[in-house]
């Protein structure tokens, strides 16, 4: 990675009349990064991202992106690749059209051919956009987001109506892009793809972040979790813990393998079992759920 970001924000604001959309944001993406930008619904992500991808001009603040403003669309386009979660191709060209027709708009070279087999398409090669279906349609969308290889791709909820095959084909294609050099930035539901991924996340609440950082930052900042039944006949708990209505014992903690060992070491020398044992870190999701409550 290099010094110089990808992706620099700097009090970033976008109001729509009386509407603050975003307020004073801030953050950068690094060369070669995975970047994860979350929210919560009108948390400001879409405006935040049509800003940066040149679609929306800002009400102040500045944006860079590869250097350059993101509305210099000679100077970024070129080097940038999007997949919008739809792209409203025409109904009467053909996939290997389609795909030709975003490199001219995009002046990126490439193969079409060797785009097609990354996505499992050469097959619809001459097959109609009206004529796919859904999942295949998706991964025409991703084929001309990643057609030359652009240095930045932006993927929005790239894996919708994929199945498991066609997701790790994607992902596998995603890891390629990384390999030669190219920075990704995330938008997505599915928040386990999120955790597995990326490098950072920048979750969104109000036009603002309310966390950003690594998985594991973001995490921490909520307690780890052991869950477990016990027999009626146990004693007392070495630890501070409630029973939650189903009758399971939650113990939460900042302290996991810590209390973890005395838990099992109290259990043992008390013969107890602990049924249905369950502990772990707290996930994104749990993070998530939090900003509202």
């Amino acid at each position: 990675m290099t010094s110089t970001p990808v992706i620099d924000v700097d009090r970033l604001n976008v109001k729509y009349g009386d509407f603050h959309a975003v307020k004073d944001l801030s953050f950068q993406v690094a060369r070669g990064e995975f970047y994860a930008l979350l929210g919560t619904n009108g948390a400001g992500k879409t405006s935040t991202l049509e800003t940066i991808e040149g679609h929306r001009t800002p009400t102040s603040g500045t944006v860079r992106v590869l250097g350059q403003s993101p509305t210099d669309r000679a100077a970024v386009r070129p080097q940038m690749g999007i997949m919008l979660q739809e792209s409203g191709f025409s109904p009467d060209l053909t996939v290997q059209e389609s795909v030709r027709l975003i490199g001219e708009l995009t002046q990126r070279t490439d193969r079409v051919e060797r785009v097609l087999s990354i996505v499992d398409l050469t097959r619809k090669a001459n097959t109609k956009v009206s004529q796919l279906s859904g999942g295949e349609k998706r991964r025409l969308d991703f084929a001309t987001a990643v057609y030359g290889s652009p240095a930045l791709v932006f993927l929005d909820e790239p894996t919708t109506g994929l199945d498991i095959q066609s997701r790790d084909a994607l992902w596998d294609a995603v890891d390629k892009l990384r390999e030669d050099g190219s920075t990704i930035v995330l938008t997505t539901h599915y928040l386990e793809e999120a955790q597995q991924r990326a490098d950072r996340i920048g979750l969104m609440h109000r036009g603002v972040f309310h966390r950003e950082g690594t998985v594991a930052e973001l995490t921490r900042t909520l307690p780890a979790v052991i869950r477990f039944a016990l027999p009626p006949s146990a004693p007392a708990l070495p630890l501070r813990g409630r029973r939650e209505s189903d009758g399971t014992f939650l113990i939460e903690t900042f302290a996991l393998p810590k209390d973890l060992f005395t838990l099992l070491r109290w259990a043992q020398d008390h013969a107890v079992d602990l049924q249905d044992l369950q502990a772990g870190p707290t996930r994104l999701d749990d993070v998530f759920r939090a900003i509202e409550n």
